[in-house]
């Protein structure tokens, strides 16, 4: 078994540092089933000095490969195509792994490889999200970080033929989203099942939330209703009808939350901001998730009008 690792960044330049020296020092028992492993990064078009950065440093697992900035779809998909080995492992460029991860994958790919008798399952780690840069990995897993995904690749490792088979990422996703579980669908419908590795612990950084942070967050609830449609058309499933939130029940239920958008980042504004003060900005976000659900179901709805 050999692992390729496949990074697609993006002006992540800080927390990659910390992600690659992660995976550089990757701990592998003695009588190991893991042959190898590379580490294949596709900087998407960085302007942070993230290229300048990887050609300066000492990291022997580490390639390098570039585009103009097209999207995370078509930087996975370069990722794969170039990678050598015979397992991909999918982690983001944010992700800081303990010195076990690639020996946890290894060792439940080959339990059910062996148990199953094929390779008909990938594995999936388990993502724990924090804000703290300093030391990523002292974060416990909380309930917000459960995850009911199928294929997410911020922490998968699957066996490269069965990309290959399903047509790897659809490049039509080039906003933000969606891309992932829709390759999901399409290695679901090839007879693949998901095996949970939580031994497989990936560390999700993220800033801590401000009101800064508010129009990006709407902009990627709009970009992501937009790719949530591209979705349902190309799978025009109750499955994806409810994963991308167009239901008549999301619309019930985020219009009142939000009070029919009544609660908004405006008269929300106070509370978010006494509750940073307080030191929870994980909980301004929470409540803030509200009326960003609001903002999604409403753009899900017209971008299904305008491509109807």
């Amino acid at each position: 078994m050999y692992f390729s690792v496949v990074i697609p960044t993006y002006n992540r330049k800080p927390i990659l540092e910390k992600c690659l020296q992660a995976m550089e020092h990757q701990v592998l028992r003695g009588d190991t089933q893991i042959e190898g492993y590379e580490i294949v990064v596709v900087d998407d078009g960085s302007t942070d000095g993230t290229v300048e950065w990887l050609r300066s440093e000492q990291l022997p697992h580490v390639k390098l490969y570039e585009q103009d900035h097209k999207g995370a779809a078509v930087a996975r998909n370069v990722g794969v195509e170039k990678a050598t080995g015979d397992t991909i492992i999918f982690i983001d460029s944010d992700l800081v792994v303990l010195d076990g991860f690639l020996q946890h994958h290894a060792d439940a790919l080959t339990e059910h490889y062996t148990s199953r008798g094929n390779d008909q399952v990938f594995t999936y780690g388990r993502v724990v999200n924090t804000c703290n840069f300093e030391e990523p990995t002292s974060e416990p897993f909380k309930v917000t970080d459960y995850s009911q995904a199928f294929f997410a690749t911020g922490n998968v490792a699957i066996s490269k033929h069965w990309l290959l088979k399903a047509g790897l990422f659809d490049t039509q996703f080039t906003q933000y989203g969606w891309e992932d579980l829709e390759l999901g669908v399409r290695l679901k419908n090839l007879g693949l099942t998901l095996v949970k590795c939580p031994a497989a612990v990936g560390y999700h950084w993220h800033p801590p939330f401000s009101l800064d942070d508010l129009p990006r967050l709407i902009d990627v609830e709009i970009q992501r209703a937009r790719m949530g449609v591209v979705f349902y058309q190309k799978h025009p499933t109750l499955d994806v009808r409810m994963m991308i939130q167009m239901t008549w029940l999301h619309r019930l239920l985020w219009g009142l939350l939000s009070l029919g958008g009544l609660l908004n980042e405006k008269t929300l504004k106070p509370l978010l901001q006494w509750l940073i003060d307080q030191g929870r900005p994980q909980l301004s976000l929470e409540i803030a998730r509200i009326f960003l659900n609001w903002y999604n179901v409403n753009a899900v709805y017209a971008a299904y009008r305008e491509q109807s």
